[in-house]
């Protein structure tokens, strides 16, 4: 046995744990053809969203891979927000081409913390909804969400497994046949 061979590792991959998908099904094999679509489209729209408690670290990671997206010629869309994932998604974004960033917040900017209001200076495509301003910022979030997800072609959410809203964005974006990718941070 040669020197190669002896350190060469194998993966198994186990097959009964795959989805399945029932050819018989037209709306399956749609659903699947839509996403090879979409993966294989060389600019999309992109939604990230996620946690607000991440740390410095995680924050850099969503911040490069937001100035990567819009390189490539996507557009990124997000929320406002002061820390997290939000708050580094624009920063990237606004690093790489502000004009591919779309900020679309729960309710006006007048809403927004300071720093939020500070951060959002120079963004060029931000959609505010006063007609929100009533609402609780929760349920004016959990909107937010939907509306992000329903304009978007791709999601990319960082949250935890406690994180009860992302969970129902998730839901929502699989339920619409985007393509999901989720990142749990615990």
């Amino acid at each position: 046995m040669s020197e190669d061979s002896k350190n060469e590792q194998q993966i198994m991959v186990p097959l009964d744990d795959m989805d399945k998908v029932d050819s018989s099904d037209p709306h399956a094999l749609d659903a699947l053809a839509m996403e090879l679509a979409t993966i294989q489209q060389s600019a999309k729209k992109v939604a990230i969203i996620g946690s607000r408690n991440l740390p410095i670290t995680h924050q850099q990671i969503i911040e490069i891979l937001s100035y990567a997206l819009v390189i490539q010629g996507n557009t990124v869309i997000t929320s406002g927000g002061s820390s997290g994932t939000n708050a580094a998604t624009i920063r990237g974004a606004m690093k790489a081409n502000p004009d591919k960033l779309r900020v679309i917040l729960p309710q006006t900017i007048g809403q927004q913390p300071s720093d939020v209001q500070d951060q959002l200076i120079g963004v060029p495509n931000i959609l505010e909804h006063p007609d929100r301003s009533m609402m609780t910022l929760a349920d004016a979030s959990r909107i937010c969400n939907r509306e992000i997800i329903d304009e978007c072609q791709q999601l990319i959410c960082f949250l935890s497994h406690t994180s009860n809203t992302l969970h129902k964005a998730i839901q929502h974006a699989e339920d619409s046949h985007k393509v999901v990718t989720a990142f749990y941070l615990d």
